[in-house]
């Protein structure tokens, strides 16, 4: 039996265990643990204390494994190719990133590192499933920019709205990608509130074991699509007006700035987890979110959706109730939402909703390392 059949298999009896009880998320008392136990027994105890200590095992089970349903990570770093891109045909081998891309073999199994020289690209660029291990780097995140402007309801090759997912103007679907010191851009500008089909995504990572440092994404409603796979975003600025940080991925952002142009109420994130069986989510570390409007730190895109903000430093755009159940307040028995000693006139958690928490060490624990994306194994800096 494999990993995840375990896990699978552990997952159902709990649920089987525990049908007639309700789980949440509160703030509420927590329950003093011993030697790995917790001291109070189930005999007498209200339906909250046994939502916290069913809370609390399932912190130190997400602590304790390895990501499981992710296949073991095999990087190759070193690179056997080097190609470069400029847009003066003298000074590189391609004046495109597409066509550097494309020039190599439709499956590629050895990592190459593409180039690219100053310059404003105007391109709209795809890699393909097959096509893993590529490094794409910059000359500095504001002297080397990709960018291209079409949105959900941009027509597509074939008449049809290309929708949020074709909308991206850098998109990867391969795994191992590595970019670095480059912005990906979406010059659609901000939409008005309530306008419908102006998603407009700068970067869509759609693979596991992808690598940012350095980066820049730019854009307003939808900028990042961290679509599925395990990330790793470091030292990266994202901007954005409307759920700018959005999809159903694994990922460590570190180190990075967090910058909302709103015109007036917008989300930082939409996380998109749509089950407890699902091992995904975001955590920020060391972060700081800064910008305009008035700014959730997310909305509820998926019914269990998972966020975590630690050592982040979060201005006075922060809506002092945080977190938005999307219309749906089945929602707040689900979501996973939290803070962990973060800083600013933002961050106070006086005035969140009740369905959010402030962690406590042990329960921080697991999101605020490599570890939380298993890292150790694909990730060398």
């Amino acid at each position: 039996m494999s990993k995840f059949q375990c896990i699978f298999y552990i997952a159902i009896l709990l649920i089987l265990l525990n049908s007639g009880q309700t789980l949440c998320h509160t703030k509420g008392i927590r329950l003093k643990i011993s030697r790995g136990k917790l001291k109070q027994s189930t005999i007498n105890m209200t339906g909250t204390q046994v939502s916290e200590q069913q809370f609390m095992q399932w912190v130190k089970f997400v602590g304790s494994l390895k990501h499981s349903v992710f296949r073991t990570a095999k990087n190759k770093l070193f690179p056997s190719n080097t190609i470069i891109v400029d847009k003066n045909p003298a000074a590189g081998d391609f004046t495109t990133i597409q066509d550097a891309i494309d020039s190599l073999p439709s499956i590629n199994l050895v990592r190459v590192v593409i180039k690219v020289n100053a310059g404003v690209y105007t391109e709209k660029v795809n890699i393909p499933p097959l096509k893993s291990f590529i490094t794409i780097e910059g000359a500095g995140a504001d002297k080397t920019i990709v960018q291209w402007g079409d949105t959900a309801q941009t027509p597509g090759p074939r008449g049809q709205p290309l929708g949020t997912y074709g909308s991206a103007t850098f998109a990867v679907n391969s795994p191992y990608f590595i970019a670095k010191n480059i912005t990906f851009k979406n010059t659609t500008p901000v939409p008005p509130p309530g306008a419908v089909g102006k998603q407009a995504v700068a970067f869509r990572i759609s693979a596991d074991t992808a690598t940012f440092l350095g980066c820049n994404f730019m854009g307003a409603q939808d900028t990042l699509y961290d679509h599925l796979g395990r990330h790793y975003y470091k030292d990266c600025y994202i901007e954005g007006s409307v759920d700018f940080i959005f999809g159903n991925a694994l990922s460590l952002f570190e180190g990075c700035h967090v910058h909302a142009i709103a015109r007036l109420t917008g989300a930082v994130t939409a996380q998109g987890r749509g089950s407890a069986l699902e091992d995904t989510g975001f955590s920020f570390v060391n972060c700081k979110v800064t910008g305009s409007g008035a700014l959730y730190l997310g909305r509820a895109w998926g019914p269990f959706s998972r966020v975590v903000f630690a050592y982040t430093y979060m201005d006075d755009i922060i809506i002092p109730k945080g977190w938005y159940n999307w219309g749906d307040p089945s929602r707040e028995m689900t979501v996973f939402y939290g803070q962990y000693k973060c800083t600013g006139p933002g961050a106070s958690f006086a005035g969140r909703v009740s369905w959010s928490r402030e962690l406590t060490d042990e329960e921080a624990k697991p999101f605020i390392s490599l570890s939380f994306i298993d890292g150790s194994e694909w990730i060398k800096l």
